[in-house]
């Protein structure tokens, strides 16, 4: 039996798993991927769920616009924003976390826009500005891609990596599965990096949140030591941020 299929122990079955619904995200193969480690998640847009969580999962596929739309709608914004458990955001869920995402008039995730989304890319640039949850003060940019083709699709290496116990086994030069048009600028809240045309935050990270701009369900081994060390996380070993007094 291989690392990534071993069974955890007792103890980390009993953990409280909760991958949110944000109405725009694979959900079943990100299911999928934490069952294969033994766990039993719990696919939800529940608050009091959500809350109750050891640890939460923000997947996510497609624009930051129509994500944001439905976590507005399904009245989870602050309570994403409030979560002390640790929290690991895949691709569009890492973007999420971010202060806002630039769309501009690109294509976003490899989709053509529709129709009414290429009419609307001909407005100010505030207006593609989506104010996103805030999470990690960095801004989501179209993708400095140089002479490469958008999206950025398939394996690429990491060119640096930072101290975080999410990553722990991962090194440099290591394959992930890429599939984005925009993305962070490395900054201090940059723990790993890729180059693509222009090198960008492959994993950004604060406090008890962390962001991977890949797939880990997608990445295969890797892929799964990532979720397997998120998910194996004591809860205190990513200290939350104070939150402010509402």
């Amino acid at each position: 039996m291989s690392d990534s299929q071993a069974k955890p122990t007792l103890e980390l079955v009993q953990q409280n798993i909760v991958i949110v619904n944000t109405g725009c995200a694979n959900l079943s193969s990100v299911k999928f991927a934490v069952e294969r480690l033994g766990y039993q998640p719990i696919v939800t847009d529940n608050i009091k769920q959500i809350k109750a969580a050891d640890k939460v999962i923000l997947p996510g596929v497609g624009s930051a616009k129509h994500a944001m739309k439905n976590i507005v709608e399904k009245g989870l914004t602050i309570t994403l924003q409030q979560l002390t458990q640790p929290v690991l955001g895949f691709c569009l869920g890492m973007q999420l976390m971010a202060e806002s995402s630039t769309e501009g008039s690109k294509y976003s995730e490899g989709k053509e826009p529709s129709i009414e989304r290429s009419k609307s890319s001909v407005k100010s640039s505030d207006e593609n500005t989506v104010k996103c949850l805030g999470l990690i003060p960095t801004k989501i940019t179209p993708l400095d891609a140089q002479d490469l083709r958008l999206p950025h699709m398939g394996w690429n290496t990491l060119t640096s990596i930072n101290d975080h116990p999410v990553f722990r086994d991962i090194n440099v030069g290591d394959y992930f599965y890429f599939v984005h048009s925009f993305a962070a600028p490395i900054s201090e809240y940059t723990v790993a990096s890729c180059n693509y045309g222009t090198k960008f935050s492959a994993a950004i990270a604060k406090d008890n949140f962390i962001g991977c701009q890949f797939h880990p369900e997608r990445s295969s081994e890797l892929g799964r030591k990532i979720i397997k060390n998120f998910l194996a996380l004591p809860i205190n070993e990513l200290p939350p941020k104070e939150l402010e007094n509402s």
